[in-house]
């Protein structure tokens, strides 16, 4: 399994995604990591608040998709052996850059 985990250490680096709910409601959400496993990209994300904030300490994990336009989507993972990986994957990810006050690169 070729897996590799990115870590959003430069707060000024943040890159932010505006994505659309299933009612059209915008949304942003800050990228704290990105994980790629077996090819497949997946993104931890943070909900910002109206100020720019992160809204809380949860996040969300969504999974990078080509669609027929060459465009990148991020779909929720549906299957969900395939959610709880890569949840463990970020979430051992994070506890180690608590631990170590940073992540390997």
């Amino acid at each position: 399994m070729d897996n590799e985990n990115k870590f959003n250490e430069d707060f000024f680096d943040a890159e932010v995604f505006t994505l659309t709910d299933e009612e059209g409601n915008e949304l942003q959400f800050e990228q704290i990591a990105i994980c790629e496993v077996d090819g497949t990209l997946y993104h931890a994300l943070v909900p910002l608040d109206e100020e720019g904030g992160a809204d809380g300490e949860e996040y969300v994990i969504l999974k990078s998709f080509i669609d027929e336009d060459g465009e990148e989507v991020l779909i929720t993972i549906e299957d969900d052996e395939e959610f709880d990986k890569i949840a463990d994957m970020f979430e051992d990810s994070f506890a180690e850059m608590d631990y170590d006050g940073a992540s390997e690169e």
